[in-house]
Formats: C-alpha cells, sequence, structure tokens
C-alpha cells in the first residue's frame, strides 16, 4: 500500500514513505522539526483555525472545538490528521509537537468520563502527560472554502465548482461540491484519474455504473455521502464521488440512473483536505511574525489494514 499521493501533499516538511510501502508505517522522531520563530498560544491556533473553518458552518449535531490543552500553552509545531487515534498520539509525541489538529473529534456524543479505562481516556491522559493539546475541525472544515470539499474537488480536476448543499446562511459555502471536468471523459478515465489523486488505502476505490459511458459534471463530498444521492442527482451529476456508501442505498440509487458513483474511504476522501489546511496555519501564523511547522500525517489511520480477493480470485 502506497501513502498519501504526492500531489496532495503540503510543502511543509513532511516525512518520506516507509521503504515496503506498509501502511500505517509511522515516520521516525523529528525533534529538528519545530520552527524558529516565538510561536503561538493554543488559543491562537484554535483562533487560525477557526478562521479556516467557521464553527458557524458546522452541523448542528457536531463537535468542533478544543478538546484538550490550555489555551495559554505555546505552540511551535502542530500535527494534522484525520482520526485521534492512537497512532496519530504516537506520532505527535515522537515528533514532539505541541498540538494535534484532526478532522474527526475524539467526543462526538460527549462523555461523562475521561477515566485511562477506556481507550478514549487513555488518549485524553497521554495527550496531558506529554502536554499535548488537541483541537478538531469536522463539518466546519467539510464546507469551508479552502476545505475538505474544495480541496477534493481540486484533487479530481475539477473546474466552475460551487457548493453541492449550499448552506443556508452563506450559500457560497457548504456541503460537498459540484463541478465539471475540462472535456467529456469515461467513467473508467475519471475514476483511474480520481483514483491517482485520493490517498491510498486497503479498501481502494469502487465504481457503480458503465465505466465506458462519457461524463464531465461531477459531485464530490468527503466523508459519508449517503444523504447527498438524491442532491447529487438534482444537480445533474454524472458522477458523485463519496466514501462509506451502504448496500441498499447505494443499489436503489443506480436502479434510477446517474449519477454513477464511486466510492472511495472516509479516511482517504478527508485526508485531501488536511495539506491546505497546514499551508494556511503556516502562512497566517507568519504573517503574525510568529514561527509554527504545520506537518500533515501521513499515518493511515482507515480502520481496515488489508483487502482479500474472494472466491478464487479470478
Amino acid at each position: 500500500m502506497t501513502q498519501p499521493a504526492d500531489l496532495t501533499r503540503p510543502t511543509t516538511d513532511a516525512p518520506a514513505p516507509a521503504p515496503d510501502g506498509a501502511p500505517g508505517a509511522r515516520p521516525a522522531p523529528d525533534p529538528g522539526g519545530r520552527a524558529d520563530g516565538a510561536g503561538l498560544s493554543v488559543a491562537e491556533v484554535v483562533d487560525l483555525v477557526e478562521r479556516a473553518a467557521p464553527p458557524a458552518l458546522a452541523a448542528s449535531w457536531d463537535s468542533n472545538r478544543l478538546i484538550c490543552g490550555d489555551p495559554q500553552d505555546r505552540v511551535s509545531s502542530v500535527l494534522l490528521a484525520v482520526d485521534p487515534v492512537t497512532a496519530v498520539i504516537d506520532e505527535a509525541i515522537e515528533r514532539g509537537v505541541e498540538m494535534i489538529i484532526t478532522h474527526h473529534p475524539l467526543y462526538l456524543r460527549g462523555t461523562e468520563a475521561v477515566a485511562a479505562t477506556d481507550p478514549k481516556g487513555r488518549l485524553i491522559h497521554r495527550l496531558i502527560r506529554s502536554g499535548i493539546a488537541l483541537l478538531n475541525a469536522h463539518t466546519s472544515l467539510d464546507a469551508a472554502h479552502g476545505g475538505v470539499a474544495d480541496a477534493l474537488a481540486a484533487a479530481v480536476g475539477l473546474d466552475d465548482v460551487v457548493p453541492l448543499e449550499p448552506d443556508p446562511t452563506d450559500p457560497a459555502q457548504g456541503i460537498g461540491r459540484v463541478g465539471r471536468l475540462p472535456r467529456p471523459v469515461s467513467l473508467r478515465d475519471f475514476a483511474a484519474a480520481a483514483a491517482r489523486a485520493l490517498p491510498d488505502s486497503a479498501p481502494g476505490l469502487l465504481l457503480g455504473g458503465d465505466p465506458e459511458a462519457e461524463v464531465r459534471t461531477i459531485a464530490v463530498s468527503g466523508g459519508a455521502g449517503d444523504s447527498l444521492l438524491a442532491r447529487a442527482r438534482q444537480v445533474g451529476a454524472d458522477v458523485f464521488l463519496t466514501a462509506d456508501l451502504r448496500h441498499h442505498p447505494a443499489s436503489e440509487h443506480l436502479e434510477g440512473g446517474r449519477p454513477y458513483l464511486l466510492c472511495g474511504t472516509h479516511w482517504a476522501t478527508e485526508w485531501v483536505g488536511l495539506p491546505p489546511l497546514a499551508r494556511r496555519l503556516e502562512a497566517e501564523a507568519l504573517a503574525k511574525g510568529a514561527g509554527l511547522s504545520a506537518v500533515v500525517s501521513r499515518t493511515v489511520t482507515d480502520p481496515w489494514t488489508m483487502r482479500l480477493t474472494t472466491a478464487d480470485g479470478a
């Protein structure tokens, strides 16, 4: 399995893939990766992230906030990742960063305890002991200008991009994007290009529809996209690229014709939003006269680690 594609790689210092390309391989510690400037406070980094991903864009059910850390603590280096899981915490400790910014929240439904008797509680204890703050930007980053949806649209080469599901208070932003390819191509060729643009993980990319059909108008949405199937059809998309599509909704949708479906992994379709955020954080910190090193984790945190061909493999 390869590491995330270089075309989405940030300009910041990122580790090279493991020699054997193993999934989930972590880079060696990088004690020299800290910036030379004065750094920011945790609160200032939160402010930069919220400027990039305004909380007002978040879904009502979502959590986008500082999860762990003292707002007054100083930060010179941050690690960006999709998931707040053990492998990411390990990487942050190895790198010596002071803050982790993840897409997904550690606690989406809330909690009554953070005892180290469960996996999430243990993560909180490790973060506190290591002096590492944890912040997340979820649906706010999905919907924002330059966020996950825009990054996914750019990765697959779309022009004339607009929100797939516009935000009620700011229709120029919102969940998903729809746009057009510079020229029509076959579904097979577009799927191959999309597969090259996404970081790799075991499940890869699934195609639903006629591979030889001509397509041009493309809808995209990082993460689970079941709820947007009808909207993708409503806007006249030929293809809808998303993730986590379930059997029955996908099957019933395809019975009705276009848009054809490309189903990636939740992790891969959202990872592409991290490099632009890393670049923005570094640039805005520099504009404040502060040094901030923002590195995107290349640790694959997709839950699936291996794919086997079923039956006889023919």
